[in-house]
């Protein structure tokens, strides 16, 4: 199993897209690239612990690839923004790539050249690209959050839509019985 850390704003958005890929064995939401060891939650949201929200991925290399997952993660949340996605603003929700290998950081900055390149007069990626150098996981109560709320208002209009573009746009690398 491979590894791969991802921030892309809230962690339950996170954590409900990457769960219905193949391949991925466990997303565990969680904190990384702050200063203060064990944040909580509440600390985390003040902005003052520089950690970001995001899911620690363990998955199957033979099944789903590196490659995948980031293009998965880029097209799930607007990797063009600084510190925010949605009403969700600070730098715990900033979008950040935790590279665990040399190889995942050249993947990671490759795709980002890649898409720079391609959206000639868009708005550039601002994904941050740094190495993991330590995973907190969340509190209890935020892993699963979209499963065991899914009709909570957030849920409804924040994530629903996401799950339904990555169902729409990657149905190849869903798990049986995501769409």
């Amino acid at each position: 199993m491979a590894t791969a850390v991802f921030g892309g704003g809230c962690f339950w958005c996170t954590e409900a897209v990457f769960k219905m890929l193949n391949g991925v064995s466990s997303v565990l939401p969680g904190y990384a690239g702050g200063t203060v060891p064990h944040p909580a939650y509440e600390a985390v949201c003040s902005g003052t612990t520089g950690h970001a929200e995001c899911v620690k991925i363990e998955y199957d290399e033979q099944v789903v690839t590196y490659r995948d997952l980031l293009t998965v993660f880029f097209a799930s949340h607007d990797p063009s923004t600084l510190n925010r996605q949605g009403n969700d603003v600070g730098t715990q929700y900033r979008s950040v790539i935790f590279y665990t290998t040399p190889d995942q950081q050249s993947e990671a900055l490759t795709m980002i050249a890649e898409m720079n390149a391609s959206s000639e007069g868009g708005a550039p990626i601002l994904t941050a690209v740094e190495p993991l150098t330590e995973f907190y996981p969340a509190e209890d109560y935020h892993r699963d959050y979209y499963a065991l709320n899914s009709h909570a208002p957030y849920c409804r209009i924040v994530i629903n839509p996401k799950l339904e573009k990555v169902q729409k746009d990657f149905s190849a690398l869903l798990k049986n019985g995501s769409v």
